[in-house]
């Protein structure tokens, strides 16, 4: 399944919800599915800088795909991070770089955010594209 697939399946599974009560409540669900995160990757270099919540991102590049794998200690904030990693992980870095959050948008996710949290989110964002670069970089040497 292919990153526009997963984004098709985000869209669909909080657009049945017409109240954003019952979105929250699905978006703190989907960070309940979350896999746990390795204890011993919940360390400062995996830490989300700029999340008022505490959030940590921890990447694996394996025959070329970037998995993603993440927690924090909100909630709702978990909730983000899951909808994140099942969009972006499983994806090469081109595709990781080349598809922008729109889908946030799209299902009003951004403008139902306080500020912190939509500061959180461009930082996670900024943390899971600045990932792709790296492995992107690590793969074009090994080429």
């Amino acid at each position: 399944m292919g990153i526009a697939d997963r984004i098709d399946q985000v869209k669909k599974r909080l657009g049945q919800y017409s109240d954003w009560e019952d979105r929250y409540k699905e978006i703190i669900q989907i960070g309940k599915s979350l896999n746990s995160f390795p204890e011993e990757k919940r360390d400062e270099k995996y830490k989300v800088k700029g999340c008022q919540s505490q959030v940590w991102l921890y990447p694996e590049f394996k025959d070329g795909k970037i998995y993603f794998y993440g927690d924090s200690d909100a909630v709702l904030v978990k909730g983000i991070v899951g909808l994140l990693i099942n969009v972006y992980s499983e994806s090469t870095p081109d595709e990781v770089l080349a598809t922008k959050p729109e889908f946030l948008k799209e299902v009003g996710i951004t403008e139902h955010l306080s500020m912190n949290r939509s500061n959180g989110l461009a930082a996670m964002m900024k943390q899971i594209q600045m990932y792709a670069l790296v492995f992107k970089s690590i793969s074009q040497q090994k080429a």
